[in-house]
């Protein structure tokens, strides 16, 4: 069937052997004109396949040793059967004698193998079975066919007792094989199902990586936009300084703190394997404590609590996390966020004795700083105006060199509305629009007037 293009009843990746020549003997080849008897017939094709066939070959012979006395055909069958294995030639035999099964379990390079029949709808199940022999189920048979129930069991005691114990023995190697296979299948299906499940996980948990990399990524931006702000924060202290002649030495450690800030920024967001075993959360988290996010390896500030959540602030962004998730930080870990507080008081500090040097007129205890960064986005141009008024003011009390006023890009009113206010405005010595790298368009950048 497969050398000649047929499909072939076998499963996907099976491989057959290709044949030159295929020799077989089937049937009843007993000839009246040639005063041949059945066992002649297929002894006569027997010895014509025998001057033929080869290593390249495929021999089939149906009952092999039938049609003549049973212990003689059984020992001809034999010899027949260890000559053409002795040649190497490929040979599929059917045979109803014991001493053949027997012969096929102990000879190299034989083996049994068995088509199931189901005794009850008396036909075959074309279920084959490697390895067991099979059996003629004779007596079976005849039972289901309706012979005289006492002739079958006259038959039944003729039969000797160690066939019967082997005829039982079968049955069970059988059932015992039919259970492994169907709980092979069970397995497989398990085994099946569980990967399917592991790739599911597997890509929700690539997901969850994206995301935490993606907010991370984005808290980096942030931290170099703070970075970009605070060294030109530097920038103008060094200016002040030099204008009334004080050494720049104050500075030194600010601008290593700057630094240090720039290199956490700069460190690349490495994608990490989630451990879906996490540490029970025993303690109550409260407001304003620093946690660290396990799942985006964040460290940020609660600020808001709920049963099972919370939402923390990580640089400029608010994120929702579980209870679960949070990990509580030690007073004494630093972080982006205390080196940019730090750094900042630094600055007022120096600013400070700056204007101590000048007698300013402004109180000499510097006031609390608002930040460098005020955001009016969302606000109507008469409210963004108050904030921005109130905001100038305590820049300007805090010594702040400068500050960043986030409008929005907008429709460009707000921008607008901001930059008329900025324009003569006491307090601002002169203002001009954010970098690229500070929001461009929708970001004023004004210097304090100091």
């Amino acid at each position: 069937m497969a050398q000649s293009g047929l499909h072939i009843p076998a499963q996907s990746g099976s491989e057959l052997s290709l044949f030159k020549a295929i020799y077989a003997d089937i049937g009843d080849e007993q000839s009246i004109q040639q005063s041949l008897s059945t066992f002649s017939g297929h002894i006569t094709n027997i010895i014509r396949i025998l001057n033929h066939a080869d290593e390249r070959s495929l021999v089939i012979l149906d009952e092999l040793g039938a049609g003549t006395d049973p212990q003689e055909g059984a020992a001809l069958a034999r010899a027949i059967l260890a000559h053409l294995l002795n040649r190497g030639v490929t040979t599929l035999v059917t045979t109803h004698h014991p001493e053949l099964k027997q012969f096929a379990h102990d000879a190299e390079g034989a083996i049994n193998a068995s088509v199931e029949f189901d005794v009850k709808t008396l036909r075959p199940t074309y279920q084959l079975t490697i390895g067991l022999p099979g059996r003629s189920n004779a007596i079976a048979i005849a039972s289901r066919l309706g012979l005289d129930p006492e002739i079958v069991a006259a038959a039944k005691s003729e039969v000797h007792p160690d066939d019967l114990r082997a005829d039982k023995l079968l049955d069970d190697i059988r059932k015992e094989r039919n259970r492994s296979s169907r709980e092979r299948d069970k397995a497989i299906k398990a085994r099946q199902k569980t990967e399917a499940l592991n790739a599911e996980l597997q890509k929700r948990l690539d997901q969850i990586e994206d995301e935490r990399r993606e907010v991370l990524a984005k808290a980096r931006a942030e931290g170099e936009l703070e970075v970009a702000v605070l060294k030109r924060n530097i920038e103008s202290l060094k200016a002040q300084l030099r204008k009334v002649r004080q050494p720049l030495e104050a500075l030194k450690e600010m601008e290593e703190k700057v630094e240090a800030m720039e290199q956490k920024a700069a460190a690349p967001v490495e994608r990490q394997t989630l451990n879906v075993e996490r540490s029970t959360f025993n303690e109550q988290v409260r407001l304003g404590e620093r946690v660290r996010v396990s799942t985006l390896n964040a460290e940020g500030v609660v600020t808001a609590l709920g049963e099972s959540d919370a939402e923390v602030q990580i640089g400029s962004l608010r994120v929702r996390a579980r209870l679960v998730d949070l990990e509580r930080k030690s007073s004494d870990q630093s972080s982006v966020i205390s080196d940019q507080s730090s750094v900042i008081s630094d600055q007022s500090s120096v600013v400070s004795k700056s204007r101590n040097t000048q007698h300013a007129t402004r109180s000499t205890a510097p006031a609390t700083s608002p930040g460098l960064e005020v955001s009016l986005r969302g606000m109507m141009v008469e409210e963004a105006l108050e904030a921005l008024e109130r905001y100038l003011e305590k820049a300007y009390l805090a010594g702040l060199p400068f500050v960043r006023i986030v409008h929005g890009k907008g429709t460009g009113k707000l921008r607008a509305a901001v930059r008329d206010a900025l324009r003569g405005h006491e307090y601002v010595k002169s203002f001009e629009e954010g970098a690229p790298n500070e929001g461009g368009e929708g970001v004023t950048v004004a210097l304090i007037a100091n």
